[in-house]
């Protein structure tokens, strides 16, 4: 089977095994951008640590899971935002502006739409927001019905 997108596939991982009630789950095959994007969940507090193993193929992340991530997904294909576009993708992307982020892949690395809007700096969509239910944290990769996305929920 050929694996369209590693970012995709890893965050279903996490999604079935928080599913599952597991504690840990094991992400294969690892990439930059998984590790980049697994270091800003952590930093917002989604899920703990985790390790990279290196098994001199394509490498395995070991997760540890806090109970957290409530659902995961891609935006596919990843549409390009100026810097100035931030406000209209956050009032399509996300169900509240009080909550929530949109993370993008931008020159400067992979980070929130806050830091990227903060420093100046357009980038591509690269998975949907952060969101919070009835005061519970989770993690929510919003994949709307959207004209420019052509893809429906």
């Amino acid at each position: 089977m050929v694996r369209i997108s590693v970012l995709n596939d890893a965050l279903n991982n996490i999604v079935n095994a928080e599913r599952a009630g597991k504690r840990q789950v094991l992400i294969r095959p690892s990439s930059k951008v998984v590790i980049k994007f697994l270091e800003t969940m952590m930093k917002h507090g989604y899920i703990g640590e985790f390790t990279v193993v290196d098994d001199h193929r394509n490498g395995k992340i070991v997760v540890n899971l806090i109970g957290r991530v409530n659902k995961c997904g891609c935006i596919s294909p990843r549409f390009d935002i100026s810097a100035g576009d931030y406000e209209k993708w956050v009032g399509n992307l996300l169900p509240s502006r009080q909550f929530g982020f949109i993370v993008v892949t931008t020159s400067s690395g992979i980070m929130t739409h806050d830091e990227a809007r903060r420093k100046g700096l357009g980038g591509k969509v690269c998975v949907g927001s952060l969101v919070v239910y009835a005061g519970i944290f989770s993690l929510l990769l919003v994949l709307h019905s959207h004209p420019m996305c052509g893809v429906s929920a």
